[in-house]
């Protein structure tokens, strides 16, 4: 596993000791690594980052399957998987549908066209480095040792994003909470840990190629995701539910003021929560209930001081400002 301490990377490791598998995983010592995998540190954007790698691939035995959920720099996979493909079976890449060219058609499955990458390249953007980090795994690997996991959104306990945890926090603390619609509004996301389960499980069938992983379209709604938030903080705040036309007028800021939420009807929602993933569900994708996912986020969220969830510190902090939610509620 490279990574394997936070969000999707923890849920990875998690999965995999809970399944039998012997995990090692290579991180930069930031945060404790997870109950029974062995830490092998490392940077792997430094000089001699990939050295404690090296040293472990040379004593062997091996690995069946590497993890990959870097978002960065395309030639830091480059580099990784060029060390580890004489050294492991398979190499599993979490992209993300980010790397279809816009317009993405609601409907769109794996063969939609994809923006350009280039697996040697510096960091440019999101899209275009996912991209790259395929090819780079790809190129190391070969296309049947190489699995493209194109995730798209990912929710879940161990979030360092922001978004979930922002909704369960801003609704446990009551009073009118403004809700950007419709109710009805349809939602794909993964949860992290469906999304290290069928990981793992494509790694030992021996899958290959890209395949798209969310929840199948309309698995859940803006109503149901916010409602449960409600129920499981016991809060008593008092959803307003707001027209997109209201939501925008006020300045509210789609996605990243109101995590999850896209105005219906948008080449934004048609990319983000529209996806076909057949193909996923017909090699074993299985979605626990929105009702869960939100239960154990916020289960998670009480463990920590002050229920702060982490930040990851190259992403924007996400929420929606007082002033903005004065607005939204009438009261600026």
């Amino acid at each position: 596993m490279l990574g394997g301490t936070e969000f999707v990377g923890r849920a990875v490791v998690e999965a995999a000791r809970a399944g039998g598998w012997e995990v090692d995983l290579l991180h930069r010592g930031r945060h404790p690594a997870p109950e029974g995998a062995r830490a092998l540190l490392g940077d792997r954007t430094a000089p001699g980052g990939l050295d404690a790698l090296a040293r472990a691939a040379a004593e062997g035995p091996g690995w069946d399957l590497v993890v990959d959920t870097w978002s960065g720099a395309p030639s830091v996979v480059r580099d990784s998987a060029a060390l580890l493909a004489a050294y492991a079976g398979r190499y599993a890449y979490v992209s993300s549908r980010s790397v279809y060219g816009p317009p993405v058609a609601r409907g769109a499955d794996e063969s939609a066209p994809v923006v350009a990458g280039d697996p040697d390249a510096a960091a440019r953007g999101y899209a275009e480095d996912k991209r790259g980090g395929e090819l780079a795994a790809s190129r190391a690997f070969g296309e049947e040792r190489t699995l493209w996991a194109r995730a798209g959104l990912i929710l879940g306990p161990w979030e360092n994003i922001g978004r979930l945890p922002w909704w369960l926090s801003r609704i446990a603390r009551g009073g009118e909470v403004p809700a950007p619609g419709p109710r009805d509004l349809p939602l794909q996301y993964i949860d992290a840990r469906d999304l290290a389960v069928w990981l793992l499980a494509a790694g030992r069938s021996g899958l290959h190629g890209a395949y798209d992983l969310v929840s199948p379209p309309g698995f859940t709604t803006m109503g149901e995701l916010l409602d449960t938030c409600v129920t499981v903080t016991g809060s008593t705040a008092e959803l307003r539910w707001l027209t997109p036309e209201a939501v925008l007028a006020a300045g509210a800021e789609p996605w990243r003021e109101l995590p999850v939420w896209i105005p219906p009807d948008t080449p934004d929602h048609a990319a983000l929560h529209g996806s076909d993933v057949s193909k996923a569900l017909a090699a074993g994708l299985r979605c626990r209930p929105a009702a869960e996912t939100v239960r154990d986020t916020w289960a998670w969220l009480t463990t920590l001081p002050g229920r702060v969830a982490p930040q990851r510190p190259d992403r924007p902090v996400v929420g929606l400002p007082e002033e903005k939610e004065a607005a939204l509620l009438g009261r600026g």
